[in-house]
């Protein structure tokens, strides 16, 4: 069933598309979905191929619907119009024919489950809810409806990955997305033509490794990925990994643990659906948006492929024999800013990064006593801020694809013992009332006639550290302890 108000949208481009006698049709993601059952979301994105002019029926319809007009492509011919809605974002991306006919048109495109093509300008828009009106009317790949019946991702020319190299990472996303699986002629030619990803930029690369990691599937694609070399084409940084042994804790190398900490985060989210409560939080917390449109989910398991790849920089082995790697977390700090900006990560996307990666140890530190103290827990609570939950669960994660002989059961349920508390306890103080300190850097200037200087900020830290523990009830409690820290 299609919303009301985007029914509404569609119909103005169908009067619009009559009026100039355009030839347009709706082709692609869209079609796809409605076929396979998928749910229509607030954030639709419509794909249409006009025979000529499709910029100025962009133009013309962002006018219409009050949108805005984004060119894509002069060239090519290529526009977007983004109309937001109390429920998301409407795209409706417009381009002219890629060759002298549809058919050619949708020969050219990159999967054969991708080629259903309707006839816009004479539809029945109210069909396009349900599957069977569009297999009917659609035009398509002759393999096309075979294919989304039997779950198979099948390159719809030979040229495909030729045409634009980011279709190879596109067949990935579409796997991780759908469940399908890469038919094997076109996964050959897939390793093929994988040197030309590397002419591709970032950003776009960056957006469809993000669509793996945003998925429920995402280990098992990473997986596939790394078999056919198209990870580490996409992030060389991996490569490093390869091979590393381990000490006895490990049952893995550093490359195949870290595969399966990102399997065993997907389990862990999965399992702790049972907590309705918890599971409610959990999914606001992950589907929040970092910033540029990804979400929380998706920078976590990045960092779950990042978080020990400062190992390989730092093994040792030490003399009684055991393998270290000492300070791993701040080598691996460093690597993860170099990956997020070579990915293009936004400031606050890698940040978020960098603070997963160094402070994924920190909720084991606090596990290897039977009860950590207030001040500890504060300290990593305060530390890692609004990324506490993803370092609590990646350490988890972490734990869990860690099995070697000197790994015990009491190891692991310590470390649940105290890491799941710490999980409730900050979604807890987020539906508290904020935090007021007692005082601030005015009252240091006003009641301790003290000047401004880089001291404040160590002096205040300590009082809202003892304002927190309860060491500090009132406002004359906190100025006498501000005092104190003067005195040191």
């Amino acid at each position: 069933m299609i919303q009301t108000d985007i029914l509404d949208r569609l119909a103005v481009l169908q009067k619009l598309a009559k009026r100039r006698r355009s030839q347009i049709y709706l082709v692609g993601g869209f079609l796809r979905d409605r076929v396979l059952g998928r749910p229509l979301s607030g954030k639709a994105d419509f794909d249409f191929t006009v025979s000529s002019g499709a910029l100025a029926l962009a133009r013309a319809f962002a006018k219409a619907v009050r949108g805005a007009f984004v060119l894509l492509d002069r060239e090519a011919g290529c526009a977007r119009v983004a109309r937001k809605t109390p429920d998301g974002i409407l795209t409706f991306d417009f381009a002219d024919f890629r060759a002298d006919d549809l058919a050619g048109d949708l020969r050219g495109r990159d999967f054969t489950i991708n080629t259903l093509a309707l006839d816009f300008g004479n539809s029945d828009l109210a069909a396009l809810g349900g599957p069977a009106g569009i297999l009917k009317a659609a035009q398509a790949h002759p393999l096309a409806r075979r294919d989304l019946k039997a779950r198979v991702l099948r390159m719809a020319a030979a040229a495909t990955f030729v045409d634009d190299p980011l279709r190879i990472l596109r067949a990935y996303s579409l796997k991780a997305q759908l469940g399908f699986r890469i038919e094997p002629a076109t996964l050959k030619r897939m390793k093929k033509d994988l040197p030309g990803l590397r002419d591709v930029s970032p950003e776009r690369v960056r957006e469809e490794l993000f669509k793996v990691l945003d998925s429920a599937g995402a280990a098992s694609t990473l997986r596939a990925m790394d078999s056919a070399g198209v990870l580490t084409a996409v992030v060389p940084q991996l490569l490093v990994m390869r091979g590393v042994k381990q000490g006895g804790y490990h049952h893995l190398d550093v490359w195949k643990h870290t595969l399966e900490t990102v399997a065993q985060f997907e389990k862990l989210i999965s399992s702790l659906q049972s907590d309705p409560a918890l599971a409610q939080d959990l999914a606001a917390y992950f589907d929040a948006e970092v910033a540029g449109g990804h979400s929380r989910r998706a920078l976590v398991k990045l960092a779950c492929l990042l978080h020990d790849i400062g190992k390989p920089d730092t093994r040792k082995k030490e003399p009684e024999g055991r393998t270290s790697f000492h300070g791993h977390e701040h080598v691996g700090r460093r690597i993860a800013r170099i990956v997020g900006k070579q990915l293009l990560l936004s400031t606050r996307e890698r940040y978020a990064l960098e603070d997963m990666v160094m402070l994924h140890l920190r909720p084991g530190y606090l596990s290897n006593f039977k009860r950590p103290s207030d001040k500890a827990v504060y300290r990593f609570l305060r530390e890692a801020g609004e990324e506490a939950v993803s370092v609590l669960l990646l350490s988890l994660a972490d734990q869990y694809a860690t099995r070697g002989p000197l790994t015990t059961d009491y190891d692991v349920r310590h470390h649940e013992e105290i890491a799941f508390p710490l999980v409730r306890a900050f979604f807890a103080r987020k539906k508290e009332k904020p935090f007021v300190r007692f005082i601030n850097g005015h009252d240091l200037i006003r009641e301790l006639k003290l000047m401004p200087g880089p001291a404040f900020a160590g002096i205040l830290k300590a009082v809202e550290e003892a304002q927190h523990l309860g060491k500090v009830k009132t406002r004359a409690e906190a100025l006498e302890l501000a005092r104190k820290q003067v005195m040191k």
